[in-house]
């Protein structure tokens, strides 16, 4: 008899990974000619899960962003797994961007990962579990096209496929 095999899908990132790109888009920033005397500060809050840019105007914040998120990718943390919360002014008449790190799948994105996969008409069985979904197959070619399948779907969560056994 054939075993069950299974993969979660997740969105967990890698908070040590995330530090670090922090610290070389700081790095960056602090050698940079266009940000010399002018406030340009990357803060990561861990415990907030709350990542903030602070800039003079919004131009500079634009490219804080892009430092930020060129050195995401190059850590292998994909650009959307920063949100925008809200955006504010502070003293200086400085502006202020917060973003939320996403490194869960809300229940409204499991149950559409859920759909799709059920819409495909294939012999698997996804299921819920907690901030993940695991997907269980007899043949690792359903699960292989389950997985090239939900890469597809827009999602807010950067996915990852994991546990595959």
């Amino acid at each position: 008899m054939a075993k069950d095999h299974y993969f979660d899908i997740s969105a967990k990132l890698d908070m040590m990974e995330l530090k670090n790109a922090v610290v070389m888009a700081q790095k960056e920033v602090a050698t940079r000619f266009d940000f010399k005397g002018l406030v340009a500060e990357i803060n990561l809050n861990e415990a907030g899960k709350t990542l903030s840019l602070s800039s003079s105007t919004d131009s500079k914040i634009d490219a804080l962003k892009d430092i930020l998120i060129s050195k995401l990718i190059k850590r292998g943390i994909a650009g959307k797994s920063l949100e925008e919360v809200k955006t504010e002014g502070i003293s200086g008449g400085n502006t202020k961007v917060i973003y939320r790190i996403v490194d869960t799948i809300d229940k409204d994105e499991a149950k559409k990962i859920v759909k799709a996969i059920k819409d495909m008409k294939i012999k698997v069985t996804p299921s819920i579990q907690g901030d993940e979904v695991r997907v269980s197959g007899k043949k690792i070619d359903d699960l292989q096209a389950v997985i090239s399948e939900v890469k597809k779907l827009e999602l807010k969560a950067p996915l990852v496929f994991g546990n595959f056994k």
